[in-house]
């Protein structure tokens, strides 16, 4: 899931528009790149065209993102306005690592109870449809890795996270730094996918917090 907070002001950020990821638009990239679609026209809609925008990505919610990143690459002109209304970014647990890290999230989303035939079934889909599946997932990827949006960005993300490979995650943060962007990290040695508001609450919002804050954005109040 992610979410992307709005407002007609730079310092108060209070208005949420949540989207949330299919498991088939996952399995079906291509579904997921309407989908992708769909929000950034949602976005340049009349209702918030002139809004600030926050990105807050949920574990695959960062896949969606990518997805909008890839239609955003594709023609960086039409979509300047709206890349620079994006003050920050969170994500959090996101689903980073090899193909095989993407096949343990589909047994743990989908089917947590038949997890190891889930992973060796993914295995096989992909492997039959590499080019409707995989290099459609190493563009977004590349994408996501590559061409990101310069704003401040912070990472929640943990040592044992079978979905979110930490030092795929240090890897990627070490490269975004070098591109000069402004990086928070939060890691944990212990702690659940997704789940490290649930587990650490006070330590996730007053990193939050913080990271709101130099933004210049008033922390949000409401339930997460």
């Amino acid at each position: 899931m992610e979410s992307f907070y709005t407002s007609p002001k730079t310092q108060v950020i209070p208005l949420s528009v949540c989207f949330t990821h299919k498991v088939q638009e996952f399995l079906w990239p291509r579904w997921g790149l309407d989908h992708g679609k769909s929000l950034l026209e949602l976005l340049q809609s009349e209702r918030f065209a002139s809004r600030p925008l926050l990105v807050h990505a949920f574990s695959i919610g960062g896949y969606t993102f990518s997805q909008l990143l890839v239609h955003v690459s594709q023609d960086t002109q039409k979509y300047q306005s709206l890349t620079k209304r994006i003050k920050g970014q969170v994500f959090d647990s996101l689903v980073v690592g090899s193909l095989e890290t993407m096949a343990i999230g589909l047994g743990k989303t989908v089917f947590p109870r038949f997890e190891t035939l889930v992973k060796k079934i993914s295995m096989l889909y992909f492997g039959m449809f590499k080019h409707q599946t995989v290099d459609y997932f190493n563009t977004s990827i590349d994408v996501f890795w590559n061409t990101p949006i310069p704003a401040p960005a912070l990472f929640f993300f943990c040592e044992n996270d079978a979905l979110s490979d930490a030092r795929s995650m240090e890897d990627l943060i070490d490269y975004w730094r070098k591109c000069g962007i402004n990086i928070t990290a939060k890691k944990w040695e212990d702690s659940t996918h997704a789940g490290h508001l649930k587990r650490h609450p006070q330590e996730y919002l007053t990193t939050l917090d913080l990271f709101l804050c130099s933004l210049q954005i008033t922390p949000l109040k409401a339930k997460m």
